[in-house]
């Protein structure tokens, strides 16, 4: 019996059709991801199926006394965030509980469990009410864009949560790797309808791309793009490919004589006559912010045709390292408090970047998005051919009527387009990406991967969708402890490491282009292959391992106080006319102040055992 049904449901908003007598249902079991365009539904799909979205027609029925729990987009919080996860559970009975534990650990690790609800940032609001609907327990879990705000880690243990759950779920997410990992069935939302596919996210791309072969050539690029992405899936690592229900003949007949998705031999000597051999380079650079370390004596080159991805915790300094790449030595403009660099930076003479920033950049809001994007260049050289301004901004999901809407009155989503596409058609030599992926669908990822493959210069990608990451960059480096680290093993490896505690260790500097490093170079430093954990301090390596582990929930803790410190600071400013505020203001900041001591001297006394 399904525990939720959907009849002849319709949604319109005015002339547009988004539900069109759409009839489905979640049984029991049921690990369904849903994809499809931004605008297609999706969002509109999982309300219906939450009783929350107001049906043209139709309706939605559920199992009587079902436990359904939703999460939406947006969310409004209030209390504490003690509260809006545990409750009035008592703090030693949810800190008994390992499913407690793991969500502090792995969703609000960096956020303060006092802390008001309603003053926190959206992102870390999301992360507490995901925090807060895992706590419960529920029969059925829709969720829309569940890995929004998470960094790499946590995506894989939501995964692992979710495959552990043995409850039904349904979940929107434009996250590859996710949908692969933890679904089994895949629905897609396209004019109105929902079409489902059997198997995880690569099972639902052969299945695409039969269907495209079958239409002959009704729609041949598309048709083209899905083949080349189902021939990436197929040359992966076996665990991404054994893992999907489909037929291995179907996809090897399928893909047969498809090239792989790029030349690199080709792409890096086109970059090198392009770019000469220096790039950027980076000597002995550390960069301090508010008192804190982001980089910490790093070495490291940027080399022609380089395609590089970085990966690390939230706040550990990545978008620090685009910026310093993007800017060279000079200071941040404008200037920023407490901002310390030191060390060279060298930029090529022929070094033209192009920097996509996780906001967009402003755009004159009264130009219709074609003509803004037409300001740069009315046309652009990709790969061995030549696009018009509209067509790129069509192949990133700008297409028709929506090209000649005021920058204004275009969605978060098609202002990340409209910037990407502007960065394109500039034609830089350097790529630096930052979190490339946010509010962006599939079909655009999928258009904007190809726009890579034949991009004849060096690419920088930070991001936490680590298939995007996997598919566009040759080499992955790990910003750890404030060192770059080079990762033979991608991250795959990172996510080893960071089991192995060694995200609170010093990683050894990457002195040479990531394709050049060689083992002996990537662990020369402490907990590194060549080093000699045991001989540290005359510690035991199990007991190195522990001291190391207690480093980094220390480091965590620091983080957090000294956050805390700074906005009291701001507060008591703020409340320099309300006596009794200045207070209690200053009694809370006298305790961080204690707290941050302590933990200071036991991670000095911590650092000199395992140095």
């Amino acid at each position: 019996m399904n525990i939720v049904n959907l009849e002849a449901a319709v949604k319109a908003y005015g002339t547009r059709v988004l539900l069109d007598h759409v009839s489905l249902g979640v049984a029991a079991g049921d690990r369904i991801g849903v994809v499809g365009r931004n605008g297609s539904g999706k969002t509109t799909l999982l309300a219906a199926l939450a009783g929350a979205a107001d049906l043209s027609s139709g309706r939605s029925t559920r199992v009587r006394d079902a436990q359904i729990g939703y999460l939406p987009q947006s969310v409004q919080l209030a209390g504490t965030v003690r509260e809006v996860v545990f409750g009035t559970l008592a703090e030693h009975e949810w800190a008994a509980d390992a499913r407690g534990r793991g969500l502090l650990r792995a969703l609000l690790s960096d956020i303060d469990t006092d802390a008001r609800a309603e003053q926190l940032s959206g992102g870390e609001r999301r992360r507490v009410a995901l925090a807060a609907l895992l706590r419960g327990t529920h029969d059925l879990l829709l969720l829309d864009e569940p890995t929004n705000h998470l960094d790499i880690e946590a995506i894989r243990w939501l995964a692992g949560y979710l495959v552990s759950y043995g409850k039904a779920f349904v979940v929107v997410t434009h996250d590859r790797w996710f949908l692969d990992e933890v679904c089994e069935r895949m629905w897609e939302v396209a004019d109105g309808q929902v079409h489902s596919y059997e198997g995880g996210y690569s099972a639902y791309v052969l299945a695409r791309a039969e269907r495209a072969r079958q239409a002959a050539a009704q729609d041949q690029r598309r048709r083209n793009l899905l083949r080349k992405e189902l021939a990436w899936l197929r040359r992966g690592p076996p665990a991404r490919t054994s893992k999907p229900r489909f037929r291995i003949e179907a996809a090897t007949a399928l893909i047969s004589g498809e090239p792989a998705p790029r030349d690199g031999v080709e792409l890096s000597r086109l970059a090198a006559a392009r770019l000469g051999k220096t790039v950027i380079e980076l000597t002995d650079v550390s960069v301090s912010a508010g008192g804190r370390t982001l980089l910490d004596d790093v070495t490291w080159q940027l080399g022609p045709g380089d395609r590089i991805g970085v990966v690390g915790v939230n706040g550990s300094g990545k978008t620090t390292l685009l910026n310093l790449l993007a800017r060279g030595d000079d200071p941040p403009e404008p200037p920023a408090v407490g901002v310390k660099i030191s060390g060279e930076v060298v930029t090529g003479k022929t070094v033209r970047i192009g920097y996509l920033t996780q906001e967009p950049r402003p755009v004159d809001p009264g130009l219709r998005a074609l003509e803004a994007a037409q300001q740069v260049r009315s046309s652009v050289q990709v790969g061995k051919g030549e696009l018009s301004a509209s067509q790129l901004l069509e192949r990133l999901g700008l297409s028709g009527d929506r090209q000649w809407t005021p920058v204004a009155e275009l969605s978060g989503g098609e202002r990340r387009r409209l910037q990407l596409q502007m960065l394109l058609m500039a034609e830089p030599n350097v790529l630096l990406l930052d979190e490339p992926t946010n509010d962006l669908d599939i079909d655009t990822l999928t258009e904007l991967e190809d726009l890579l493959d034949g991009f004849p210069g060096s690419i920088v990608v930070v991001s936490h969708d680590r298939y995007f990451l996997e598919r566009v960059t040759d080499h992955v480096l790990a910003l750890i402890d404030s060192r770059l680290a080079f990762l033979p093993g991608g991250v795959d490896e990172y996510l080893e490491r960071l089991d192995a505690g060694e995200a609170g260790q010093p990683a050894s500097p990457a002195r040479a282009v990531p394709g050049g490093a060689g083992p002996a170079e990537a662990g020369a430093g402490r907990g590194g292959p060549g080093s000699d954990d045991g001989a540290v301090a005359g510690l035991s390596a199990g007991e190195l391992r522990e001291a190391r582990k207690e480093l980094v929930r220390i480091d965590r803790q620091l983080q957090r106080l000294a956050s805390r410190e700074s906005e009291l600071h701001e507060e008591l400013a703020a409340a320099a006319a309300d006596y009794a505020r200045l207070i209690d203001l200053g009694d809370e900041l006298r305790v961080v102040q204690a707290e941050k001591a302590v933990l200071e001297d036991r991670w000095l006394e911590l650092a000199e055992m395992t140095s």
